[in-house]
C-alpha cells in the first residue's frame, strides 16, 4: 500500500512538472510573438523619428537608415520658420477636434439609443435607413453645393465639423453596445417616474462609457487627420487646420524641388530644401498629440470594441 501511494505521489508530481513545462513553453511562445509584433510596430516609428532628424544628403545617397551619416534639424527649422502660423493651425485643429468629437458623441449616442430600444416601433425601419446610408452617398458635387449654396458654410469652422458629426458605422457599434444593457432597468426607472432624458443621461450614458471612449477616440482621430473638407471649403488662411497646412507645405517643397529652371531665377537653392526629412518631421508633428493621448484610452478602446461587436 505504501509503495502504491508513493507511486501515485510521484505520478502526480510528474504530471504537474509536465504541465508547468508546457505552460512555460506556451508563455514563451506568446511572449516571443508579441515581442515580434511590437518590434514590427515600433521600428518603423523609430525610423520615422530618425529620418526626420537626418541630413537630406544622407537620405538621398543612402536611403532611410536607423544610423544616418549625419544628423540635421533643418527640417524642423523650416517647419518652425513661422511658428505663429503653425501654432494657429494647431489651435484650429484642436478646436475642431474637441468640438466635433463632443457633439458627434452626443448625436451618435442619442441615435443609437433610439434604435436600441426594443419598445420603439420604428426601430427596424430606422436601423435600415441608417444602414442604407453606408452603401450610397450623394457624391462630391451635391455635397459641395449643399455646404456652400444652402448652408453657407464657406470659410467656417462648421464646414470642418458638420460633415463628420454622424457615422452610420459608429451608430451601429454604439447600438450593439447599448443593446447589452438590460431593458428591465429602463422599465424599472420608468415605473419610478424617470423621464426618457433622465434615463439616458443618468443610467444609459454612464453604463456606455467604454463604448463612448472607444468611439470618441476614433472620431477624434478622424477630425484630427481630416484635411479634404478644409481644402474644399476653407480659403481664409487664418482658418487653415494643421493637416492642410502640412499638405500645402509638402506640395510647395515638391514643386520647388521639381522645377529647377523656374525657381533658379528666384535665387532659391532647391538642393538645400530637405524634401524627404520634412515629410517625416511633418508626420511626427501631426501624429504626436494623438500618440500621447491613445495610451490613456487603450483599456476603453479594447473593452468597447469587444463588447460592442458581440451583438449588432
Amino acid at each position: 500500500m505504501v509503495t502504491m501511494a508513493r507511486e501515485k505521489v510521484q505520478s502526480v508530481r510528474t504530471i504537474g512538472q509536465e504541465r508547468r513545462s508546457s505552460t512555460w513553453l506556451q508563455q514563451a511562445v506568446m511572449n516571443g510573438l508579441f515581442l515580434v509584433v511590437s518590434l514590427s510596430i515600433f521600428m518603423p516609428f523609430l525610423l520615422l523619428v530618425v529620418a526626420s532628424v537626418s541630413d537630406e544628403a544622407s537620405i538621398v545617397n543612402n536611403g532611410y537608415q536607423f544610423l544616418p551619416d549625419k544628423f540635421s534639424f533643418e527640417a524642423y527649422r523650416i517647419i518652425f520658420e513661422s511658428p505663429v502660423v503653425l501654432l494657429r493651425a494647431y489651435g484650429i485643429t484642436a478646436l475642431v477636434t474637441l468640438g466635433g468629437t463632443a457633439v458627434s458623441l452626443l448625436l451618435t449616442g442619442l441615435s443609437a439609443y433610439v434604435i436600441s430600444r426594443r419598445d420603439f416601433e420604428l426601430r427596424s425601419a430606422a436601423t435600415f435607413y441608417i444602414f442604407f446610408t453606408m452603401l450610397f452617398s450623394g457624391g462630391l458635387v451635391p455635397f459641395y453645393i449643399l455646404m456652400t449654396q444652402y448652408l453657407h458654410l464657406k470659410d467656417s469652422l462648421l464646414a470642418m465639423i458638420i460633415p463628420g458629426l454622424l457615422s452610420p458605422f459608429y451608430i451601429m457599434v454604439m447600438k450593439g453596445f447599448m443593446q447589452k444593457i438590460p431593458f428591465e432597468m429602463i422599465e424599472s426607472a420608468k415605473v419610478d417616474g424617470a423621464g426618457e432624458w433622465r434615463i439616458y443621461f443618468r443610467m444609459v450614458l454612464p453604463l456606455s462609457l467604454p463604448a463612448l471612449a472607444t468611439l470618441g477616440l476614433m472620431i477624434s482621430f478622424n477630425y484630427w487627420n481630416e484635411w479634404f473638407n478644409a481644402l474644399l471649403f476653407i480659403d481664409n488662411q487664418r482658418l487653415v487646420p494643421l493637416q492642410l497646412l502640412l499638405v500645402r507645405m509638402i506640395n510647395t517643397i515638391e514643386y520647388l524641388s521639381s522645377n529647377n529652371e523656374f525657381v533658379g531665377r528666384l535665387s532659391i537653392q532647391t538642393a538645400e530644401l530637405p524634401q524627404y526629412s520634412v515629410r517625416m518631421a511633418m508626420a511626427i508633428l501631426a501624429a504626436g498629440p494623438m500618440l500621447c493621448i491613445f495610451p490613456f484610452f487603450q483599456k476603453y478602446f479594447v473593452a468597447g470594441l469587444t463588447v460592442g461587436s458581440l451583438k449588432g
